[in-house]
């Protein structure tokens, strides 16, 4: 079954496709997102400890697995191409969700990932080398595999998640994702790639 995917073409002509492709771009990401039994579940653990904080939409939850910021329109063909050769051979992985954290100073309070670390970080090093590649724009920080699930730096958030442990599921595909913040909200998933059986 060929991969999902939405138009990503420029608007007509008149307008001269180099003055859209630098007035108007796409902010994308590499994503892996937990099935939602398993974001539910963790949802319902956080809210039952909570009584202040608020939490991110569960349904934006995912695993960033590369950022590339701001791309312009013309070089979103090349951003997939890049994704398909890192992704071709990669096999499915076994995950779970357990503990938490934040970055620093940051105000990001994130769940961590336990399991198939491994094959995990292999993928996003194969993103790096594939996007670098293609001269395209990306983070090229290492991997902490996190989901983030709040944003005002809870105390009472990193306390819950301390003592969680969700259950193991199977990564079978992973998306190019276009965020629509902070202008129209929201994220629309681009394209999909699955990985195969392991």
């Amino acid at each position: 079954m060929p991969p999902s995917c939405v138009s990503t073409s420029a608007p007509p002509e008149p307008v001269k496709r180099a003055e859209l492709t630098r007035v108007f771009g796409v902010r994308l990401f590499v994503a892996l997102y937990p099935p939602e039994d398993v974001r539910s579940e963790l949802r319902r653990w956080l809210e039952g400890a909570l009584t202040r904080a608020r939490l991110t939409p569960v349904e934006r939850w995912h695993l960033t697995l590369a950022f590339l910021g701001d791309v312009p329109l013309d070089r979103v063909a090349a951003v997939e191409e890049a994704v398909s050769r890192a992704v071709d051979g990669r096999r499915s992985m076994r995950l779970r969700l357990s503990g938490g954290g934040s970055f620093g100073r940051s105000t990001a309070v994130w769940a961590g990932v336990e399991g198939d670390l491994g094959p995990l970080h292999e993928l996003h090093g194969g993103l790096q080398r594939e996007l670098a590649n293609a001269g395209l724009p990306h983070d090229d920080r290492p991997l902490t595999p996190h989901l983030t699930v709040h944003y005002q730096g809870s105390r009472e958030v990193l306390a819950a998640l301390r003592d969680y442990t969700g259950p193991f599921w199977t990564a079978t595909e992973i998306a190019l994702v276009r965020s629509r913040f902070p202008q129209e909200g929201g994220y629309e998933t681009v394209r999909t790639w699955p990985l195969a059986p392991s």
